[in-house]
């Protein structure tokens, strides 16, 4: 049977989870804002401790946690909803790097057809970027610097922690979409300095179509991030309409189980990368992991096995691993991928390399015995 390991697109949910989120639909009927009966009431109260859940796992506040759609939704409030601030204090100045995920990309090309400046750093052949790059085009006009936590293709940690700290003394809003740290990074994640960061439920063993958008307060007001959607005042006027209580509950139950798991589930994570790096390096083939292992994350490795296509690779082993060659928002595309080629990895490097993710619900022996024939088609299929 094949096994998954494209965990970085999506996780499959922790029967946990789904336990929780069909109480509540069970159980819970009403609309969370509903306040004339006990319907709406026991709602609010599951959406309430669910964001408890989340402002636990992170070590902030409930009242700092917002739900949204997603990640791709809670990074468009978190740069978009700027707009009204920006105007009144002429910051149309933003600096993000070349790997971000097209949630935030696309977002702030939106915005330089609108006027803002917008400066793009790549990181080097490490897949990190320099924060000497960063800060050095920080601006008095600079309105947002956003930079994510982990890269969702390479696995590698950006040095957002510096950067929040070095951004701390300047008059500038940081952004981290931690959407592939949420749950694994877990005390560096709660060390963050930050004004706003983004996550998804589903890349954390939790349900699709739910996520958070979290506004860390500053001398007890939240950052300047104004609604991008009207229809009602729910998430504090933040995001408008009906709160999805189910969904919630399982983001909640999902950050629960992370907060009480993440350090097994870690150790687990480094094994089962070190067995996939022992199987390559016993096989024969000829390969490279692209980025530097010293800052890559223990569920991602994103591997160049040299004359071998990714795409005929990926097609004639599907029997024995679900993978990917890339981000999942641009897997219909075909082009090579954009982050790969901001490193500065050659085209040729690119097409040659697939991405492997796993999670706490990997089995060690199912990754072995399929891995291994991938490695074997790989020899017989190589150039």
């Amino acid at each position: 049977m094949s096994v998954y390991l494209d965990y970085n697109a999506s996780t499959p949910i922790d029967l946990r989870v789904l336990d929780a989120m069909v109480e509540v639909y069970k159980n819970n009927i009403g609309n969370a804002d509903s306040r004339t009966h006990n319907y709406g009431e026991s709602a609010r109260k599951v959406v309430e401790n669910s964001r408890k859940q989340v402002a636990s796992l992170l070590n902030i506040s409930p009242d700092e946690v917002f739900f949204t759609s997603g990640a791709t939704e809670s990074n468009n409030i978190a740069i978009q909803g700027l707009r009204e601030y920006a105007e009144k204090n002429n910051k149309k100045h933003i600096i993000t790097t070349a790997i971000e995920h097209k949630a935030v990309l696309e977002t702030v090309s939106h915005l330089q057809k609108e006027g803002y400046e917008v400066d793009i750093v790549s990181p080097d052949l490490s897949g990190r970027v320099s924060i000497d790059k960063i800060l050095d085009k920080v601006r008095d006009d600079t309105l947002l610097v956003s930079v994510m936590h982990v890269n969702n293709e390479t696995g590698i940690i950006q040095p957002v922690n510096e950067l929040g700290e070095a951004l701390q003394e300047r008059d500038v809003l940081f952004h981290t979409d931690a959407t592939q740290s949420c749950g694994k990074l877990v005390d560096e994640v709660r060390s963050l300095k930050y004004n706003m960061l983004s996550f998804s439920a589903h890349k954390l063993m939790g349900p699709q179509g739910v996520g958070i958008l979290v506004l860390r307060k500053k001398s007890f007001k939240l950052p300047p991030v104004n609604a991008i959607l009207y229809g009602g005042q729910q998430e504090h006027g933040i995001r408008p309409g009906t709160i999805p209580v189910a969904l919630t509950a399982g983001c909640g139950k999902a950050c629960e189980i992370a907060e009480n798991e993440y350090k097994k589930n870690n150790a687990y994570l480094h094994e089962i990368k070190e067995k996939i790096l022992n199987e390559l390096n016993v096989s024969g083939v000829e390969y490279h992991v692209n980025g530097d292992q010293k800052y890559c994350i223990d569920s991602t490795l994103n591997i160049c096995i040299d004359g071998v296509s990714s795409e005929a690779l990926m097609i004639s082993t599907k029997q024995y691993c679900g993978l990917a060659n890339g981000s999942a928002c641009t897997s219909k595309s075909y082009s090579p991928s954009y982050v790969l080629g901001a490193m500065g990895i050659s085209t040729s490097q690119i097409e040659n390399s697939i991405r492997v993710s796993w999670g706490p619900g990997t089995t060690m022996d199912d990754v072995i015995e399929n891995f291994r024939e991938l490695l074997k088609i790989a020899k017989q299929i190589r150039n």
